[in-house]
């Protein structure tokens, strides 16, 4: 009996003791402000708490089950830890220890990208399918990329400048049947004229009063006249250039052979002084 005494005391003794020891823990509570904290330990010590805490609940919020509800209240208090870890780690930098902003590790969802968000706000877990969440992950479609201007001069042909548009088999049937019509209506009125002029109904005042392309006025040479006297069914003409008669132009390719000969048997000096002789009995002039 003694020994089973001895036995239940010790066990109530490490009982006691530890109930002790956690009443002890728990008089050291986490300060509200990482400003208070002026150990480099003891904030490191806080840090590494928080941390545990955010690996329990995102641990918690991958489960769908708990409700809309719950699920909100979790990514809250995420987020909430999230932002009080900032603090800690900027209150460790304050006191001299690393940048776990700079040399921390990002955090990143399961396919490796980093964690998206809006203004520093993020989602976990089944947060992310929750009504209206869903939208913020779909990602929109990249808009088509925009061709360069040597790609776009590589689409342009004789189709773009319209140089081809005869062979698309839709304008030639179309000319050709407005070409048969004005055949047929030239035709046709060729045809009405004919016989009118046949039996008589042609009216000549209505012929003469037509105009003359090649008529002209009044007012021209007396060879003219004289010619058109003479054959008054000749249609008249007039130059309005001066024409050389045929012994002009014969007196001029005789000259010109006769230059082409000096210049090409005759010394600079026989020209000089043939030039001379020339101008000395006026005939230059």
């Amino acid at each position: 009996m003694a020994r089973n005494a001895e036995k239940a005391m010790t066990t109530l003794a490490r009982w006691r003791a530890a109930q002790v020891g956690d009443n002890a823990k728990e008089k050291e509570r986490r300060p509200y402000l990482a400003s208070e904290c002026l150990e480099l330990p003891k904030a490191e010590k806080w840090r590494m708490q928080i941390i545990r805490e955010i690996a329990k609940k995102v641990a918690q919020i991958q489960n769908a089950g708990l409700g809309e509800f719950r699920i909100r209240d979790l990514n809250d208090e995420i987020n909430k830890l999230l932002r009080e870890k900032g603090h800690w780690e900027a209150q460790i930098r304050e006191l001299g220890g690393p940048d776990y902003a700079k040399v921390g590790p990002r955090m990143l969802d399961h396919e490796g990208k980093e964690v998206p968000g809006n203004r520093g706000y993020k989602y976990f877990g089944a947060a992310k399918d929750l009504p209206g969440v869903r939208e913020l992950f779909e990602q929109e479609p990249p808009p088509p990329p925009r061709k360069t201007r040597a790609e776009l001069m590589k689409d342009i042909d004789a189709d773009y400048y319209g140089y081809r548009d005869d062979d698309d088999g839709i304008l030639l049937p179309l000319e050709q049947n407005e070409e048969r019509r004005a055949i047929a209506e030239a035709v046709t009125e060729w045809k009405r004229k004919k016989e009118m002029s046949l039996h008589g109904e042609v009216d000549e005042q209505k012929a003469d009063e037509e105009e003359n392309i090649y008529a002209v006025s009044a007012d021209v040479d007396s060879d003219d006249e004289q010619q058109t006297r003479e054959d008054p069914l000749q249609q008249r003409f007039i130059a309005h250039v001066p024409v050389p008669s045929q012994r002009e132009v014969e007196e001029a390719l005789l000259w010109r052979k006769k230059q082409e000969l000096l210049e090409k048997y005759a010394s600079e000096s026989l020209r000089h002084e043939t030039e001379e002789a020339k101008n000395l009995l006026g005939m230059n002039s």
